[in-house]
């Protein structure tokens, strides 16, 4: 979490810290798309990249892992991304000073919470949010298991995370304009947190009718909605390569 987040923070801070001349909405997505790529090669043999805490928490409630792996997965998912909102907070400490003249606000023409975290544009409603972040992560999910699927086309094993990442670019590109698409509760919620502590205050909560708590469950539900569409779409209707046509084929590579 910790690489990808700083990629990701650390590109939106250039953009808007550089009022537009140092970076546009692309590179955002690029960056936050190479972050994690990178993250999963670091965490891929470690945990099987466990980079986001909705995809853990829907990996517990299949039973996939258990309740132990799960706390420690998104404590460390949590560190990582604190870390990571402090160390582009240093980063760019001079320039977020210069930029609001020491007046750190959530909203208003030098706004730099969002440098952070996710806030939604002005002409969304909650209800539309809300549903934005739930379809972005049915995407997500959707994606990252049909990259994954040995049963289906999966891909090989060194491309993965980088096709992730191509993944999450897509997501950007596509479906950001609503809510700057979290799709990851650890992505949000910590460096909320650190924004409340450094200076911010609790407007980073209450701001836009309470905006925190959609990107920390929408992705939730969104990834149970896409393992479920998966599995009725997909997964059933997948038959897996009998192990005699495995032999016969890897015999004729040979």
């Amino acid at each position: 979490s910790l690489f990808t987040q700083v990629f990701g923070l650390s590109s939106v801070a250039q953009v808007v810290l550089g009022k537009g001349n140092s970076g546009q909405y692309l590179s955002i997505n690029i960056a936050f798309g190479i972050g994690v790529t990178l993250g999963i090669y670091a965490a891929g043999g470690v945990s099987g990249a466990h980079l986001n805490a909705a995809i853990t928490i829907t990996q517990c409630i299949l039973g996939n892992i258990s309740l132990s792996k799960l706390a420690a997965y998104i404590i460390g998912q949590f560190l990582g991304s604190f870390m990571a909102a402090a160390t582009v907070f240093a980063i760019y400490y001079d320039a977020i000073y210069d930029y609001t003249s020491g007046n750190l606000t959530v909203s208003g023409p030098t706004a730099t919470a969002m440098i952070f975290s996710t806030y939604p544009a002005p002409n969304v409603s909650l209800q539309g949010a809300f549903f934005t972040e739930f379809t972005a992560t049915i995407m997500l999910i959707l994606g990252v298991l049909v990259i994954h699927d040995e049963k289906n086309n999966g891909a090989m094993k060194s491309a993965q995370p980088m096709l992730t990442g191509m993944l999450v670019l897509g997501i950007g590109l596509g479906m950001g304009l609503n809510t700057g698409y979290a799709i990851n509760p650890s992505r949000d919620l910590p460096p909320r947190i650190f924004t409340a502590m450094a200076g911010w205050g609790m407007d980073v909560f209450t701001d836009d009718h309470s905006w925190w708590w959609v990107p920390v469950t929408a992705p939730v539900l969104g990834c149970l909605a896409g393992v479920f569409i998966y599995k009725i779409c997909i997964d059933i209707h997948n038959q897996p390569v009998p192990e005699t046509q495995k032999e016969q084929t890897s015999t004729e590579t040979s």
